[in-house]
């Protein structure tokens, strides 16, 4: 990974000055031979040359550099170097592998820069029209126009003494050479014609945001596309391109074209660099007061979409708000992507975030309240997942309680009841004049099932009492103070019954502090505010232990208090959520 970026800092470097070095020459040789060429001997002329190339290669290089996964920002700079090349199958230039080069490549700086407008801004092309679109250009540029045509072109015997040779010549056939130049004429005024379509059809299928962000820099191309097709008309009747004075006033006209294109590029990274000082502004008066859920209001209102949903990513793939509960996300999702991994997640309306870079925009700008939002929504839903799986823990154990009281009382119970009555059958069929020690055993046998029935009753009862399962707290409470070894006093029970994880937790919070009592209790429950409130008073402490019920009545998202009373009472307070 960081070869491969080393390797591309260093091509992104050396293509400074390999574009500085190519615009110069061209100049130089434009100015050296001025009627062979576009740039001529005039400065204004020259200015312009430089100027719509350089301006192309360093607004490529820059977006290269912005967006290295892209294609645009190399397809743009590369654009600029084929512009230059247009001087460079110039008679004058001196070199015989410049003069090759530029008799292949002359033509290709407009298909160029139509591909890298076609795959703004994302970097990759829309479908196979385009494709197909490209694919003519550039064969009809730099194959019909460019390659054949060198293949059989001998400057010396077709009149000009100046060029140099030509290092591609396969056989002279000047008849040949005139007549793939004359179809490449007529393939370019088609293929720059259908590029301009290809652009319109671009944003007729872009959504808003998309046709605001493509608008300057398709309108730029389909421009430059035009002029080109203009000159391409203006050489059918030659059947070859030229630099005449029309071809100069069209050559012109596609330099300021091309400093359109570059400016729309510039412009598009401006109104980024707003939207991005806009949210960073809006997430620093937000810091003030970062309550959660804040961040998605100050997003929603500075894109402009009411609708916005703002979720963070979970270990588990699960996906929560700021305050940590799943959220499903409608709408289109985009991802927000820092340091290669995501961070969060958009919803929003359908083309809100075409626009690549303003996705990246909203995440750096945002990048603290971001941070600080998704580590508490994280935080949150792991409490919350905690919670749940302590109340999973204690539902899970209450219900195993019912199993074993329901297992106590129509297993092993019914069995004993039938074994007693077993033996006061056989007691019943005993003779008068039995041995009395038979009927002895059979009483103390008799006493001892009922001992031990007795025994697994009150077992079963400790276990999960069978009445608060079949008639509720009231019941339940009512029962264990008829039971109690200590007087207990109830001032109130509510009507009616409870969700039975609210019930169970009630009764065993009850049921603990009564068995660990040693003197009157009051006891009372009412529900109040969507809460059930249990007020249990005693003289004395509070039992020692009571995490066993805090956690009981904690994984009910509820709390325990105890509270000292005047006199050395104290009174154990427990609220439980309940529905109303």
């Amino acid at each position: 990974m960081n070869s491969a970026r080393g390797l591309r800092r260093a091509v992104w470097l050396a293509l400074w000055p390999i574009g500085l070095a190519v615009g110069l020459g061209s100049l130089a040789i434009a100015r050296n031979s001025p009627g062979f060429g576009f740039a001529g001997s005039s400065l204004w002329t020259a200015a312009a040359a430089l100027a719509a190339g350089w301006a192309l290669i360093a607004v490529g290089l820059i977006a290269w550099a912005r967006r290295p996964a892209s294609r645009f920002g190399l397809l743009l700079a590369a654009g600029g170097i084929g512009w230059f090349l247009q001087e460079w199958n110039n008679a004058g230039i001196g070199s015989e592998l410049a003069f090759a080069i530029g008799l292949v490549l002359y033509a290709v700086g407009a298909p160029l820069v139509a591909h890298a407008a076609l795959a703004y801004p994302s970097g990759r092309l829309s479908g196979w029209p385009d494709r197909a679109g490209l694919t003519a250009a550039y064969l009809g540029a730099g194959l019909v126009l460019g390659l054949l045509p060198a293949l059989f072109f001998d400057p010396a015997s077709q009149g000009c003494g100046q060029c140099p040779r030509n290092l591609l010549l396969v056989r002279d056939d000047p008849d040949l050479f005139s007549g793939l130049n004359r179809v490449g004429v007529q393939l370019g005024l088609g293929w720059s014609l259908a590029l301009i379509v290809l652009l319109a059809r671009q944003l007729a299928r872009s959504t808003p945001a998309l046709v605001r962000l493509r608008v300057p820099v398709a309108a730029a191309a389909a421009a430059l596309l035009g002029l080109v097709a203009w000159d391409f008309r203006h050489s059918l009747d030659r059947g070859t391109l030229a630099s005449d004075p029309t071809d100069r006033r069209l050559w012109l006209g596609q330099a300021a074209a091309l400093l359109a294109l570059a400016a729309g590029v510039g412009w598009s990274w401006l109104r980024g660099r707003r939207t991005r000082d806009t949210v960073a502004r809006l997430v620093v008066e937000l810091a003030g007061s970062p309550a959660p859920g804040g961040l998605r209001d100050v997003l929603a209102g500075t894109l402009g979409d009411p609708s916005l949903q703002l979720a963070y990513p979970l270990a588990d793939e699960r996906r929560v708000d700021a305050h940590g509960r799943p959220l499903t996300l409608d709408g289109t999702v985009t991802p927000l992507v820092r340091g290669g991994r995501q961070v969060a997640f958009l919803a929003h309306r359908a083309g809100l975030l075409d626009d690549p870079g303003l996705a990246e925009e909203v995440a750096a700008a945002s990048r603290l309240a971001l941070e600080h939002e998704r580590l508490q929504a994280q935080l949150v839903a792991q409490l919350q997942d905690l919670r749940a799986s302590r109340t999973r823990i204690i539902a899970t154990g209450d219900a195993e309680r019912r199993r074993l009281e329901r297992d106590l009382h129509d297993g092993a119970q019914q069995r004993l009841v039938s074994l007693a009555l077993s033996l006061r059958l056989a007691r019943s069929q005993l003779e008068p004049a039995a041995d009395p020690s038979h009927r002895f055993r059979l009483d103390q046998a008799e006493a001892e099932l009922r001992v031990a029935l007795g025994e697994l009753r009150e077992l079963a009862h400790g276990i999960f009492p069978a009445v608060l399962a079949d008639e509720g707290l009231a019941a339940a409470v009512e029962a264990l103070a008829e039971e109690a070894t200590v007087p207990i006093r109830i001032t109130a029970l509510p009507d009616g019954r409870l969700e039975p994880a609210v019930e169970t937790a009630a009764y065993f919070v009850v049921r603990e502090i009564v068995s660990h009592s040693a003197s009157m209790l009051t006891v009372g429950a009412t529900r109040r505010d969507g809460q059930l409130v249990i007020q249990i008073e005693r003289d004395g402490d509070a039992p020692d232990d009571l995490i066993d019920l805090q956690d009981r009545v904690g994984a009910l998202d509820g709390r325990l208090q105890i509270l000292h009373q005047p006199g050395g009472r104290v009174r154990i307070r427990a609220e439980i959520p309940c529905e109303s």
